[in-house]
């Protein structure tokens, strides 16, 4: 008996007649349905008229249910991975199991389907030539601050999920770090409330400021017009520069960050990672 396959099945991130005639076929061939929410993903087997064995694989479970499921498709079983909504291993769980299948010598093939990101782009109008894919900003002050640091200067149109409890907060955040750009908020993609709002990022913050956020969201961002990309450069170039000098004549290096920051208007913490970055580079290099 060969290896069995999984299959990345997407499903419908709302209405229902989404889900795609080979979606359908795969789900009543499958031996098995691995999903995030067996409750969310069991009603939509029951609307499709399938009864399947189920398994439950979500953040919390992964490390030990993808093993059992590698072994399961090694016996030569098919499964099936689905999320509660959209592609499953974007920005929700699959990108293991996906890689474990690879290792272990087992077909991984995709059943397209609705994509919330791909589908807020396309609705907003703005830049989707070039484009790029933040998922959900990290929640810790830190990573977030260094996320918006890499934003400010990305030219792509970005595309962000957020929850409704956290909107208000990520849009003052995205507001203070990229201005005036502008953000189309697309809430409740293809369900019976959905809402496309097109305004700059003030203004979102204004209009949350007295609308109650409600449903799941997505920001398709403006990126960075060229020449801000470049004085954002320009900037980072000034400041390792200075920051080089006043090393050299005895500073330290967090101190010389902090100075040069305040000179050029640099970010204090992505000048500090370059500076890094560049003492590692130079310690590593080898003569010939």
């Amino acid at each position: 008996m060969g290896t069995g396959t999984l299959y990345l099945v997407g499903t419908p991130v709302g209405n229902l007649e989404d889900l795609t005639y080979r979606a359908v076929r795969i789900l009543g061939e499958v031996d098995v349905v691995a999903a995030e929410d067996t409750r969310v993903s069991g009603k939509l087997l029951h609307y499709l008229n399938l009864s399947k064995p189920m398994v439950s694989y979500h953040e919390h479970n992964r490390r030990q249910r993808g093993p059992e499921l590698v072994q399961r498709m090694l016996r030569g079983e098919t499964c099936a991975l689905v999320t509660d909504a959209g592609m499953p291993a974007v920005s929700d769980p699959g990108e293991e199991l996906a890689d474990l299948c690879h290792e272990a010598g087992i077909p991984v093939v995709p059943v397209p389907g609705a994509c919330a990101a791909v589908c807020a782009l396309a609705q907003s109008g703005l830049p989707s030539d070039k484009w790029c894919f933040e998922g959900f900003l990290p929640t810790a002050n830190k990573p977030r601050r260094a996320r918006l640091d890499v934003l400010r200067a990305e030219p792509r149109t970005c595309i962000v999920y957020e929850a409704p409890h956290r909107l208000r907060a990520t849009l003052r955040d995205l507001a203070e770090a990229l201005g005036e750009r502008r953000v189309s908020i697309s809430r409740e993609l293809t369900k019976l409330h959905e809402e496309c709002l097109r305004m700059t990022l003030p203004e979102a913050c204004a209009h949350y400021e007295t609308h109650e956020p409600r449903g799941e969201f997505v920001l398709v961002i403006e990126g960075a017009r060229e020449d801000a990309a470049q004085s954002a450069a320009d900037r980072m170039a000034q400041a390792i520069a200075l920051t080089e000098e006043l090393t050299a004549a005895g500073l330290t290096l967090t101190a010389a960050v902090k100075q040069a920051a305040r000179q050029t208007g640099a970010r204090k913490n992505q000048l500090y990672q370059a500076m890094l970055a560049r003492e590692s580079g130079e310690n590593g290099e080898t003569g010939e």
